[in-house]
């Protein structure tokens, strides 16, 4: 697991006397974004944010013409850069067990959801009302949950979900898995709370407590 900072940064940078390219600029502009709002959350002012690069306001407004703007390619750097684009395919890879699959996707997907930034920039979405977050769950629920489902569909030799639509309780069930998983690094990162150090063994009991039920359950779930 990456290790967290979450010291504050209170001094602004020293302005560059460095002439930047508009595409280097840019990039510049979005990493100190990304590091501010996860910092001070949305509520924090653009005129801090140029300061703290070394910019005025009106160079930071040339690139993003208001907040919101600003926003959205906060949301892009952070909700959707970061997606591994093999995560859905592994996820479908039948040559490997299913129980494999899920643990290892849940490794991978913790490097990426598990950052200070990527944490506390979902919290401050959802606290301000933000969609960022809600775009992020649909987007969870369409590439990583409901393929889940279909692959819990096949382990335990059920419809094909093409055929018998997933229910609301099969996606709520692997929600709470995920959630709880998501979970663990809150406690971890933003409580420092005390948890148990093995990470990996985590996700690998939660898995198979996940399919066993699963297993156990479905067939009358689905009236079959």
């Amino acid at each position: 697991m990456p290790k967290t900072n979450l010291k504050l940064k209170t001094k602004p940078k020293s302005k560059s006397k460095k002439r930047l390219t508009p595409s280097d600029r840019e990039k510049e502009i979005i990493e100190e974004a990304v590091q501010f709002f996860a910092e001070v959350g949305f509520e924090g002012k653009t005129r801090d944010l140029a300061k703290r690069i070394g910019i005025t306001q009106p160079l930071l407004y040339r690139y993003f013409p208001n907040k919101e703007d600003l926003i959205e390619r906060v949301y892009k750097e952070v909700f959707l850069n970061w997606i591994n684009p093999e995560w859905s395919l592994k996820i479908k890879d039948r040559s490997v067990p299913l129980d494999q699959r899920l643990v290892d996707f849940y490794l991978s997907y913790a490097t990426t959801v598990h950052r200070y930034e990527w944490i506390r920039i979902y919290f401050f979405s959802g606290l301000m009302g933000k969609p960022l977050n809600r775009r992020y769950i649909r987007l969870a629920e369409d590439e990583f949950l409901k393929p889940i489902c279909g692959e819990i569909r096949v382990e335990c030799n059920l419809p094909d979900v093409k055929k018998v639509p997933i229910t609301p309780l099969e996606l709520e069930r692997l929600w709470v898995m995920h959630g709880g998983l998501f979970y663990y690094a809150v406690r971890k990162n933003i409580y420092h709370s005390n948890v148990l150090a093995d990470y990996e063994a985590i996700v690998t009991s939660s898995v198979r407590v996940m399919l066993e039920g699963a297993k156990a359950i479905s067939v009358k779930e689905l009236d079959l």
